[in-house]
């Protein structure tokens, strides 16, 4: 069976989808899986040894109203890559007219997405074959999962630590992870001020607030994470801390995927570096405002998020601009009280680990 995996982007989504990919692989071993995506979100994709084909595209030029011969052959070629195996089913689980409308375009003899209430783009639905109902909160990685089961009757986790994320690394990036970490002595956080949305951010010179409690009360480093137009969060940051212990780092995204696996513990928003640390395995701090930590956050319930619960408007938010902004003003305490106990679930949980065995 030729099946089309549709998840275009961002690289939170990648990730979110990821378990699905895995179980797929798992409960048909013998199916050709391939996986459409945007160029700008292909990185934690690239060189995954449980896909058999990856296939790129810039949806933008397939949309655009092209004039030029030179800029009508790039989506020629690129229907052309979408067409090259004949698919027997795709699996939409984008819930966007564009991701249906990429489905439909590569020929797949039936196309599965989700009901009309799961749909980001409930227009989409018209452009489904078939169409899988999950209850409405549902965390996006069970959502994708309940997805594959329903249209193939794939087995499929239902539990955290059941997840798989396959992301496959080279000696490269771990050597840019080394070389991040090298003043660290192997002791680090990660604090990611970057977000995206504007009110996704927690302030940054909080964040430098953070980084020097951090040394101060666990003896960590913090190497601050950014990202392209980060820059300046990520200096703010590093100017307000004071002990001299925070440090900006730059990474490719699987280079940070590397670092991510050896942090201490991760601080950061509702963003794709947030995903990344989830699918690392890293304790994390989640700070979350418009977006719901039961969706996007991490599944696992050892880790944390610190949030506005006092506060009546951030129901369904989803709100890139807000005149109010008042779900990101968080206590750095709050934040620092929040990496201690998940600092502190860690080292328990290893020691119960070591005594079961020694036992």
């Amino acid at each position: 069976m030729r099946i089309l995996i549709v998840k275009l982007g961002s690289i939170g989504d990648i990730v979110h989808t990821l378990p699905a990919l895995a179980a797929l692989r798992a409960g048909m071993p013998q199916a050709e899986i391939s996986w459409v995506v945007e160029r700008s979100s292909a990185e934690i994709l690239r060189d995954n040894p449980i896909l058999d084909r990856l296939i790129e595209v810039d949806t933008k030029a397939l949309r655009r109203g092209l004039m030029s011969g030179e800029t009508l052959r790039a989506p020629r070629q690129q229907l052309r890559r979408l067409r090259a195996s004949a698919f027997d089913l795709a699996l939409d689980f984008q819930g966007l007219l564009k991701s249906a409308s990429i489905a439909r375009l590569s020929g797949a003899h039936r196309v599965f997405g989700y009901t009309r209430e799961g749909l980001r783009e409930p227009a989409s639905a018209l452009l489904l074959s078939k169409k899988i109902s999950v209850p409405k909160h549902t965390h996006v990685i069970n959502k994708a999962l309940s997805l594959l089961n329903g249209a193939l009757g794939v087995s499929v986790p239902s539990q955290a630590q059941d997840f798989s994320f396959p992301i496959n690394t080279s000696p490269g990036h771990e050597a840019e992870a080394l070389s991040a970490a090298a003043e660290t002595i192997g002791s680090y956080a990660i604090l990611n001020p970057g977000g995206g949305w504007p009110t996704k951010l927690w302030s940054a010179e909080h964040f430098g607030k953070l980084a020097d409690l951090l040394w101060s009360n666990f003896g960590l480093h913090s190497l601050v994470t950014f990202g392209p137009g980060e820059t300046e969060l990520a200096e703010i940051v590093c100017r307000t801390s004071v002990s001299g212990k925070a440090r900006p780092v730059n990474l490719s995204l699987k280079g940070f995927y590397s670092l991510a696996k050896a942090a201490r513990v991760y601080v950061g928003g509702d963003t794709g570096p947030t995903h990344l640390a989830m699918a690392a395995n890293t304790p994390i701090v989640g700070l979350f405002g418009p977006t719901e930590w039961w969706r996007n956050g991490s599944p696992r319930p050892e880790d944390i998020c610190v949030e506005r619960t006092d506060i009546d408007c951030r129901l369904d938010c989803h709100r890139r601009s807000c005149s109010k902004w008042i779900c990101m003003d968080i206590d750095v305490q709050r934040v620092l009280e929040a990496v201690d106990k998940r600092i502190g679930s860690t080292v328990a949980s290893s020691s119960a680990r070591l005594l079961s065995l020694a036992g």
